[in-house]
């Protein structure tokens, strides 16, 4: 067995995940989606790809709305032989502010219109399975920052396209050595907050160019591989 300190930890930060904010309940796009899945407009998942026109005045629309990026990158780590081997952690920080906790050993669906359900059912009932006791996700509100703590995290390294251009094993093995945790942006445009740029320890990129996070999530993954002998 590994300890905490011997893993890689991964957080997706300000992730586009949530279900639909109040403001745009009532607009037309959201209600025929709702009605269509026989579900109320705040039960169910913020989808740019749905929801677009009722998204153009909200607050950070480029951010959000894109269940996707989470559920790639999600299956790209937890199927990774470095977690089937023990030494990797998971977590989702949405948006909204909210931490989703994940048990290595879930499997969660490839399909992604189940994905949403399973997402869904998580943000209303907090839990799933919803009466276990020993879920295998869990959400719940807190900070970055607190996570940090709770997760005996020294540190935070962001990676970020406007970061020092290092490759991906220096990261990953200054992070392990250092008991810093890697956060990677989980939503598809923009920047991160001004709150979580003032907890990050060191801010790296791995291209010259934007990737997507599921690609950024795979490139750590494999480094982690290496670094622990797995590959």
């Amino acid at each position: 067995m590994t300890s905490n300190r011997d893993k890689l930890k991964l957080i997706l930060v300000e992730s586009a995940l949530e279900l639909v904010p109040k403001e745009i309940w009532g607009h037309p796009a959201v209600l025929k989606n709702a009605k269509k899945r026989g579900k109320k407009p705040g039960e169910t998942l913020l989808d740019v790809s749905l929801h677009y026109a009722a998204m153009k005045n909200l607050r950070d629309k480029e951010k959000r709305g894109r269940p996707d990026i989470v559920q790639i990158s999600l299956l790209n780590a937890l199927e990774s032989p470095l977690n089937k081997e023990g030494f990797l952690e998971v977590y989702v920080h949405t948006y909204e502010g909210h931490i989703i906790f994940i048990d290595p050993s879930v499997r969660l669906p490839r399909n992604y219109n189940r994905f949403v359900g399973l997402m869904e059912q998580l943000f209303i009932v907090g839990r799933v399975p919803p009466r276990s006791g020993k879920p295998l996700l869990y959400l719940k509100t807190m900070k970055l920052e607190e996570l940090l703590e709770s997760i005996d995290a020294r540190g935070l390294i962001l990676l970020d396209e406007k970061g020092e251009l290092e490759k991906p094993i220096n990261i990953v093995r200054e992070a392990v050595e250092n008991k810093y945790a890697i956060g990677i942006g989980g939503f598809p445009h923009g920047d991160y907050s001004k709150e979580v740029e003032e907890l990050a320890s060191k801010k790296y990129s791995i291209y010259r160019e934007t990737l997507a996070s599921w690609i950024t999530v795979s490139r750590m993954i494999e480094a982690g591989e290496h670094l622990y002998g797995i590959l």
